[in-house]
């Protein structure tokens, strides 16, 4: 009997674990770092990424801006000549599209791949991501994040001090500007970086399952 119990436990396993598997996942490799054609823009995100790390043999400095404000809604980063603000949000499911995998899993929200769960529907969203460099304004456009849920803006250390994954980076040449976050759960996890070149929106690098 007890082999018998072992033998129909192993089999519930497996068959467990090869449903999770043919979950299908829609999510488009194309803003990968491994897919960057822009070097200098590689080299910068090498120093802190952890698809880049790989290649970041050679430092080189980047000015890290800090962290002046943190609440549960809102991080800011600024200095004398800069300021970047994220704001999130709560993500609505009656107002949305969601699209399921054998009735139990979220494989898409309004048609799209997104971010974020182990296939479950999200429960935070990103709202907006500005930075504000001397006069101008530079707002990274919703479609960029519209598909990256469950932020971490921060979280609590071992003495209840308030720390963050978000960081925010100056290139060598003050031409570009990275935004940086971890954010997600489990399988969900990933790291997006924006990046604005010049006061002006470039491209965002998104990677998953380090």
């Amino acid at each position: 009997m007890r082999i018998l119990f072992s033998g129909i436990l192993s089999l519930l396993v497996y068959f467990s674990f090869a449903q999770d598997d043919d979950i299908p996942d829609y999510r488009s490799k194309k803003d990968n770092f491994s897919k960057m054609m822009e070097k200098d823009v590689r080299a910068d995100l090498a120093q802190f990424t952890f698809a880049g790390i790989s290649e970041s043999l050679e430092k080189h400095k980047l000015e890290q801006i800090p962290a002046t404000e943190i609440q549960n809604d809102e991080i800011i980063f600024s200095n004398d000549t800069l300021t970047v603000k994220i704001t999130t949000g709560g993500f609505d499911a009656t107002k949305h599209k969601v699209t399921w995998f054998d009735d139990k899993y979220a494989v898409k929200l309004d048609n799209h791949a997104f971010w974020g769960t182990e296939n479950k529907v999200p429960k935070t969203t990103i709202t907006s991501v500005t930075a504000i460099m001397g006069l101008d304004t530079i707002a990274v456009p919703a479609t960029a994040f519209a598909d990256l849920y469950e932020p971490k803006l921060y979280f609590n250390d071992t003495k209840g001090s308030s720390k963050s994954y978000c960081n925010v980076y100056v290139s060598p040449d003050h031409r570009k500007l990275y935004i940086y976050m971890l954010n997600g759960e489990g399988t969900g996890r990933y790291e997006v970086t924006w990046v604005i070149q010049n006061k002006h929106y470039l491209r965002r690098v998104v990677d998953w399952g380090f």
